[in-house]
């Protein structure tokens, strides 16, 4: 029955295997990945091949576990990513080494000499740039405050950015 069993499964890649392959290489777009999930494929099938009641459903089956199994991939992928754009880095802003004294100086220079060159704007410019920069309010929020059109906060943002752009020039 083992057998019997085999030779079947042998058939079946025979028939199937190029296209299944085909199709996962067409959802993954690269070689080796393909073939590794082609081989989880094809190993879950032979496990499961005892479970199918109707052999001429044996491509769409095939197909089928072969989306799942790139589903699978992708899943893993994405968790993985989620760790280290997560885990990893807030990790690594919780141990990061505090700044230097002359860096933590430089930087309070920075944003003072941005300040200063924010306040030296004319007042249409610099109420809107002081409040989304220093006060942290959307442009949402600023509209609301200053009762402007969000469209008029957005340009007078641009402009003031435009201003201040030559006078930052040394910090950069």
């Amino acid at each position: 029955m083992r057998d019997r069993m085999l030779d079947s499964f042998e058939e079946i890649v025979n028939v199937h295997g190029k296209m299944i392959y085909h199709y996962i290489f067409s959802l993954v777009r690269h070689k080796e990945l393909a073939e590794d999930l082609y081989q989880e494929v094809l190993t879950s099938a032979y496990l499961a091949i005892h479970t199918i009641k109707e052999p001429d459903k044996i491509k769409n089956w095939l197909y089928t576990i072969a989306g799942n199994k790139c589903r699978d991939y992708w899943r893993k992928e994405n968790k993985a990513k989620k760790f280290w754009q997560e885990e990893v880095y807030s990790y690594a802003s919780i141990v990061e080494a505090p700044p230097l004294p002359e860096e933590e100086i430089l930087q309070k220079y920075s944003v003072k000499k941005m300040e200063e060159s924010v306040m030296s704007l004319p007042e249409i410019y610099k109420s809107a740039i002081f409040l989304y920069y220093f006060k942290d309010l959307t442009l949402l929020e600023i509209s609301n405050k200053s009762n402007l059109p969000i469209s008029t906060v957005k340009t007078r943002m641009k402009r003031g950015k435009e201003q201040l752009k030559p006078k930052l020039q040394y910090l950069a």
